[in-house]
């Protein structure tokens, strides 16, 4: 069986809310952008590896960390509210007419920093290995568990939603798995997009990250808990492994 010829994408427009100029945003020295570039450049499963932005100096710090920026994508497809899937197929569309087609394409969001390579890896052999259509990054919900949401009224009174646990304060074990797709990698054959329209296609199999690599950027908030993890994660890493060897 031929290997895989898989396109590792990284979109990132000028604009964002959150935080100002998120995906150049500095973060321990480094854009923010730079610790994707780094984890794709690093995977030996990505053919190739484009970034798809609308911003001159977005696609000039791309090109300075060492990825290809082979077109500029239009302003309509770099809004708010614009989909990730047009996104992707535009950036298809233009490899194709350059006579470059993919199998699959890996998408890699910059506001995923601590992901590594190995994960890139690790989630191609995956889809390789099933047959699948699709493999997405998740991670356990944890304390997130929807089973003790709740909806809380302009008065502050608090309701149980339907999903509600069906005893008040059970222990998390307790609880079914659930997972929270955590947006580190979403991997997707080419035909799953262009024939599906779809990124998580029929069958999608779940590449499950560990909690303290699962960090997404939003908020100025964000950004300190990834420095933080970046700074510090050696040291939480040695006591985790003393404390439970």
């Amino acid at each position: 069986m031929n290997a895989l010829n898989v396109l590792g994408l990284i979109p990132a427009r000028g604009g964002s809310k959150g935080v100002w100029r998120k995906n150049i945003a500095p973060l321990c020295g480094k854009p923010l952008l730079q610790y994707t570039a780094e984890a794709a450049l690093g995977s030996s499963r990505l053919n190739r590896v484009i970034l798809s932005t609308d911003d001159p100096e977005v696609a000039d710090t791309g090109r300075r960390v060492g990825i290809d920026v082979p077109f500029m994508r239009p302003t309509a497809l770099a809004q708010d509210e614009s989909p990730m899937l047009p996104v992707i197929l535009h950036a298809l569309e233009i490899l194709a007419a350059e006579g470059c087609r993919y199998d699959v394409v890996c998408l890699l969001q910059p506001t995923n920093p601590l992901r590594r390579s190995g994960d890139i890896d690790a989630a191609v052999e995956l889809l390789e290995r099933s047959g699948a259509d699709s493999v997405i990054s998740f991670v356990d919900a944890g304390e997130y568990h929807p089973s003790r949401m709740k909806y809380v009224d302009a008065s502050g009174r608090v309701t149980d939603p339907p999903f509600s646990e069906p005893v008040e304060g059970l222990r998390r074990q307790e609880l079914p798995k659930l997972y929270l797709r955590e947006g580190s990698i979403y991997l997707s054959r080419t035909r799953t997009l262009t024939e599906k329209h779809s990124i998580k296609g029929d069958d999608c199999r779940a590449l499950l990250m560990p909690e303290e690599r699962a960090c997404n950027i939003d908020t100025p908030f964000d950004l300190f808990l990834a420095e933080q993890l970046i700074l510090h994660y050696d040291e939480w890493r040695s006591r985790t492994v003393a404390q439970h060897p």
